[in-house]
């Protein structure tokens, strides 16, 4: 068993004995304790950008520092991914946000899935068809520089929608799973211009009752290929999925993340609860190695992302075109070809206190499965604090964070130490809905279109309330 060197480590700094204080003696046990119960292991992810920590990790050593072998291994969507890490297949995998939420609480697949580490801010974007563009820019307005004023928002896509439900034709968009961040940004965007995307229920898992727009799954790589086939009119992805339609000339993305709602929750790095029980020390191993390679990422104000546009590009990563991936990762982005525009935080891993993981972010991801519907039954306010706490497990990565203090490769600053767990309320939506998560069911009543207190779906009905 392959154990870690015992390097000589920097003394600790005033500021990591504070937080060692704040977070009980013996919080930051020193790393030449830090022995992995488990020192082999199998992560997967998706081929999409924001995985990026995973290479990082693996490329930069990150992992070996740490006392640990990994083997990264895509996989072919997230059902597949999300099951072989339940039956031990995998060790862990970068998923979406919305993944260990559903299963803990049994949306779908069943299984107490939990996260020490958030993988990125922001990242995805929503691209349409050249039909479907061509009629949306009659409805936008133009800035000095004749370029469409951004962020465009779905009021300027409602007319086509009309048009095409007056055709007799349905407007099918792709998103890339039922609980993903992708599903949930398309809706929240799409409801606040005034376009229904529809509800579940537990008889009807389409999530497309009542939908003005026919929402439905795509794999993240099959995306431009099932727009171009003419089978989707839009969709909803990551990296480098929405810029790969801009250089085939197949599409346009009108709207990024970053403008639905600013600096984003996107991934997460799950676990088993079973895991991170079984295997504490590893699990902290794991969360010091990823805290790294997203501080790599983004350091120096991002002078390290060439680099990384380099390793994302191989084959055994993101397997896309390097120019596609610098595209959006280098701090820009384009839009109709030739609108390419400064967008630095198109993709956080480290800055904003992105890899943290905030109870307030798993309770904004509930209230959107309460709003269309994927939680069938009114919950309280205590029910969205509890779920959250039983999921995301700061506790896990702070000793990471404060270890890394200790040894000098990372500063007290770097971290939030003192924080409940949730950000500040903020209106940085595109609705300028104000989401206060301490307050989870007042902000779902907030928002125009979904269900509200008390609501539920009967057939293709809303009751109650």
């Amino acid at each position: 068993m392959h154990t870690p060197s015992t390097g000589k480590f920097a003394k600790c700094s005033l500021a990591a004995l504070a937080a060692a204080l704040y977070f009980g003696v013996g919080s930051f046990a020193s790393a030449e304790m830090l022995v992995p119960e488990k020192d082999e292991l199998k992560l997967g992810f998706i081929k999409l950008t924001d995985m990026a920590p995973l290479a990082i990790a693996y490329e930069k050593g990150f992992f070996e520092e740490e006392g640990l072998f990994v083997t990264l291994e895509p996989q072919a969507n997230w059902k597949v991914l999300l099951d072989r890490v339940i039956t031990g297949e995998l060790d862990g995998a970068h998923m979406l946000a919305g993944q260990p939420l559903a299963a803990t609480i049994g949306f779908g697949t069943k299984a107490h899935i939990v996260t020490p580490f958030s993988m990125d801010l922001n990242g995805n974007g929503i691209t349409v068809s050249n039909e479907v563009w061509a009629m949306m820019k009659e409805n936008i307005p133009l800035g000095d520089n004749g370029k469409p004023v951004h962020p465009i928002k779905a009021d300027a896509l409602k007319p086509v929608v009309d048009a095409f439900k007056a055709e007799g034709k349905p407007f099918n968009l792709g998103m890339v799973f039922p609980v993903s961040t992708h599903n949930y940004e398309l809706r929240y965007w799409l409801a606040a211009g005034g376009i229904h995307p529809g509800f579940y229920s537990p008889e009807n898992v389409t999530g497309q009752i009542r939908a003005d727009a026919l929402l439905s799954v795509t794999p993240p790589p099959q995306m431009p290929s099932t727009l171009e086939a003419g089978t989707i009119v839009g969709y909803s992805v990551g990296e480098p999925w929405n810029q790969a339609a801009v250089f085939k000339g197949i599409g346009v993305p009108v709207v990024t993340d970053y403008e639905i709602w600013k600096n984003n929750p996107e991934k997460v790095f799950g676990l088993t609860k079973e895991f991170t029980e079984k295997y504490p020390n590893t699990t902290v191993a794991l969360t010091k190695a990823l805290i790294r390679a997203a501080k790599w990422l983004d350091e120096n104000n991002n002078a390290n992302r060439a680099e990384a546009v380099e390793i994302l590009s191989r084959s055994e990563y993101v397997g896309a075109d390097a120019a596609v991936i610098a595209n959006s990762m280098t701090g820009t982005f384009e839009y109709e070809r030739g609108d390419k525009r400064d967008v630095p935080d198109f993709n956080v891993f480290f800055r904003h206190n992105a890899t943290y993981p905030f109870y307030s972010d798993a309770i904004w991801y509930l209230t959107q499965m309460r709003r269309w519907g994927q939680i069938a039954e009114h919950k309280d306010d205590a029910w969205y604090a509890e779920t959250a706490k039983s999921v995301y497990l700061p506790d896990i990565y702070m000793k990471a964070a404060g270890m890394l203090v200790e040894e000098g490769k990372a500063e007290t600053g770097d971290f939030p130490f003192g924080t409940d767990g949730y950000r500040a309320p903020t209106s940085d939506f595109i609705d300028g809905v104000t989401f206060d998560a301490k307050a989870p069911n007042a902000y779902i009543d907030a928002l125009k279109i979904g269900l509200k207190n008390g609501q539920t779906i009967s057939g293709s009905d809303v009751v109650g309330g």
